[in-house]
């Protein structure tokens, strides 16, 4: 706990109102939207990396504390030591970290908290492990469940595996919110950068009927005469 007092504290030490308002707008935090309630202190990423270097050995109620605290960059600060913890973890830490990640799934609760972790903690443990637990959480009804789930593809991406990415970006293709269609089309974007077949043949079939945002994500990258083809209406 004291360790935890001595973090809260120099991460105050390094609060910016100004940009604090900043984000509080950015990450839509108004009554209805999706970070509805966020506290910001107002401390860019690359400064709070620095800082949680020497706290990697919060325990887990540490941890815990901090998630399902209001203020963003508690929350944040959180993730960003899981994902420390979890690279330099041997295994038994590894399954530790993976298990409380997902107990904890609905307190990375903004797309950035996701961003950051997902393909690193659940994306990275599940290369190896069976993944029906990304199908469980993709019907979730809670939203960063969600894209926990498709930005946890990411890392079969990067190691040039796509059958998940696919499954999933079907599972998710009318799903209601424009956070998903931004996290399934920017994944299937990146499947395109390694495999232009797989990305076209997923646009073949699904281009009429994905949501705008989320097929305008996906066809970023391609030339510009593709692009205007599957952009069509």
């Amino acid at each position: 706990m004291v360790l935890l007092q001595k973090y809260k504290k120099e991460l105050k030490t390094q609060a910016n109102p100004i940009q604090a308002a900043i984000l509080q707008g950015f990450f839509k935090t108004g009554k209805g939207e999706y970070g509805e309630g966020d506290i910001f202190l107002g401390i860019k990423v690359p400064i709070q990396r620095k800082i949680l270097k020497s706290y990697l050995s919060l325990s887990f109620k540490d941890l815990k504390y901090l998630l399902n605290s209001k203020i963003h960059e508690y929350r944040l600060g959180a993730v960003l030591i899981l994902v420390e913890r979890y690279k330099k973890g041997e295994e038994k830490e590894r399954k530790s970290i993976y298990k409380f990640y997902l107990e904890n799934a609905e307190r990375i609760n903004n797309w950035d908290l996701v961003d950051l972790s997902a393909p690193h903690i659940v994306g990275n443990y599940l290369l190896t492990s069976d993944r029906k637990v990304l199908y469980k959480l993709a019907q979730s009804k809670n939203l960063w469940k969600r894209r926990i789930a498709i930005l946890a593809t990411f890392t079969f991406i990067r190691n040039f595996e796509y059958v998940d990415t696919l499954l999933l970006a079907e599972k998710l293709l009318l799903d209601k919110h424009d956070l998903i269609h931004k996290a399934v089309g920017w994944m299937l974007r990146e499947m395109g950068k390694r495999d232009l077949k797989v990305l076209e043949g997923f646009l073949n079939k699904y281009h009429k009927t994905m949501p705008r945002v989320m097929l305008r994500y996906a066809v970023e990258r391609l030339e510009e005469k593709k692009r205007k083809f599957y952009m069509q209406k």
